[in-house]
């Protein structure tokens, strides 16, 4: 069984900052990335990074407030969160595949257990 583990989330005031983390122990993927569902919505796709930086997708809600970003023996992904809106709270769920990023955006292969994100007004 694959394990992914997820960390970072908590509480934080609208405007703020927080940056996840997902590792997955002894093990590294193609791609790597995140989804999150709000209270009473459907999943939703966040980001997604390839084996390199250069392979990156953000959802529309987004685009220019999180950042992706992968360590280098490409075991963890991290996704540094700015500008947090009311909106953004939901559990966040790592997910990893060894397919494509396009491939994992559609449908990824593993998941984490996820990790709530609160943002208050």
């Amino acid at each position: 069984q694959v394990q992914l583990v997820e960390s970072g989330g908590g509480l934080v005031q609208v405007g703020g900052s927080l940056r996840l983390s997902c590792t997955a122990p002894g093990r590294t993927f193609s791609s790597m990335g995140w989804f999150r569902q709000g209270p009473g919505k459907e999943r939703e796709f966040v980001a997604a990074s390839g084996w390199s930086g250069a392979s990156t997708l953000y959802g529309d809600s987004v685009k220019g407030r999180f950042t992706i970003s992968r360590d280098n023996a490409k075991t963890t992904v991290y996704l540094q969160m700015n500008s947090l809106k009311p909106e953004d709270t939901a559990v966040y769920y790592c997910a990893a595949d060894m397919r494509s990023v396009a491939e994992m955006k559609i449908h990824p292969t593993y998941w984490g257990q996820g990790t709530q994100v609160t943002v208050s007004s």
